[in-house]
């Protein structure tokens, strides 16, 4: 399993249009794309940042969601992310939602 972490900096007092943008746009995106497993998005006390991680099968799958769809997404956030958000990929070690405990070769 791979993962995706997006790190954003949110525009002021837009955390209710944040939430409301990724639950009735962004995950019925995700939803399509081949390989996608779990969305799951923080915003820290105060409002100003937030995370998105996005699990997938494997890290093509991520990889082609980035080259496509997710400029839809990026478009979708405009009105409420300051800046450029910061994307992190991981191999996914462990979850006990997924029930994964996978050796990392490095």
């Amino acid at each position: 399993m791979f993962a995706r972490s997006v790190s954003m900096h949110l525009k002021p007092n837009s955390v209710a249009e944040f939430t409301q943008t990724v639950d009735k746009e962004i995950i019925p995106l995700l939803r399509k794309q081949k390989g996608f497993q779990d969305e799951i998005t923080f915003i820290v006390p105060g409002g100003r940042e937030a995370v998105a991680i996005s699990l997938w099968d494997y890290a093509e799958d991520a990889e082609a969601y980035r080259r496509g769809t997710y400029l839809k997404v990026q478009k979708a956030l405009v009105n409420v992310v300051d800046g450029t958000p910061q994307i992190q990929t991981y191999q996914v070690s462990n979850s006990t939602f997924h029930k994964i405990a996978t050796p990392i070769v490095v």
